[in-house]
Parts: C-alpha cells; structure tokens; sequence
C-alpha cells in the first residue's frame, strides 16, 4: 500500500499512449501489478491510494461502505450557506446525475472562495460539476483525506511512501 501525492498533469492510469501516468512516479520493480485505489483527474492533486491488493481497494470505493474523501476546492465567486445547503440537499446535475449530500465548510468567502468538500461518492468530475451547477467554476481541487487517511505532508507533489500498518488498519475499519 502506498500513499502518493498526486501531481497535476499526471492521469490516474496503468498506461496511456499520451499522458504520463501515476505509475511512471514509481520504480519499474514497484509497478508490477499495482493500481490506483480510485481516480483523480488530470487537473486535480492530492492523496491517491495505490496497491496490489483488490480487497481494501473494493471496500474503499464501493458505495456501501461509505468512506468519506475530503477535498480542499478553490472556485470563482462567493461561497454562501445557500451553497452548503445545496450540497447538504444533494443535487441532481444538468445531465441527470444524482450526486447524494455532500458536506461542504466554507473556509473563506470572497470573489474567490476557498472550502473543504466531503463526498461519499466519487462520480465522473463530481466536485467540479456541483459547483458548476451553482455557478462557481473550480481552479484548483486537492483530495487531502480518504477514510481516516489524510495525506502527509511531509510528501511533496509526486512522491510517495509506503502506508504504515496503523494506516492499513484504519482504512481497513473504516470500510
């Protein structure tokens, strides 16, 4: 199990013909048969799991576990408590998509605003897409907790470490 910092620009893939992947951050004796636990798009950095082992990362994302991911998100425009309030309501997107309730604390409110976002789910741009629908474009979006697992920061962007056996477990109860 691993812990990476994912950089921007890096796609959350095995292997892509034109982007650089999260593999690519590893060693070639590290890479056999590891996968990303999850996806992060291309655009946004943060805490990604990575492993060789199918069970935790089953019961990380499936639904019925419920495990929290945590994101620190910066948008353009004013975040209000009608915003928490849509978020805490869940929404359902212009396309359809039903996103469930979602947390979302304001950290500081202006022309841009700066808020932490806790899902249950993890759906196709979930974040940047409720807030689309209210308004606030997304520039910049960092997972920092999975779980009880928050991201070190002792890691810069692009490095990684081996999780420690207490992180193991907790990710374990709290699937």
């Amino acid at each position: 199990y691993y812990m990476l910092n994912k950089p921007m620009g890096v796609i959350t893939a095995s292997r892509d013909e034109r982007h650089d992947t999260v593999l690519e951050l590893f060693p070639a004796e590290l890479r056999r048969g590891l996968f990303a636990v999850g996806r992060l798009d291309k655009d946004t950095v943060g805490l990604l799991l990575l492993t060789n082992e199918g069970g935790l990362a089953h019961d990380l994302l499936s639904p019925r576990h419920h495990v929290d991911k945590v994101y620190r998100v910066r948008v353009t425009g004013c975040l209000t408590e009608e915003d928490c309030r849509a978020f805490a309501a869940g929404m359902v997107l212009g396309d359809g998509t039903v996103c469930q309730s979602a947390g979302l604390e304001i950290l500081q409110a202006g022309e841009e605003s700066e808020a932490l976002v806790t899902l249950r789910e993890g759906k196709f741009h979930q974040v940047k897409r409720m807030f689309a629908q209210r308004g606030k474009p997304v520039s910049y979006l960092e997972r920092i907790q999975m779980g009880k697992l928050t991201l070190d920061p002792a890691l810069s962007r692009g490095t990684f470490r081996f999780l420690r056996e207490e992180e193991v477990e907790a990710l374990r109860n709290n699937s």
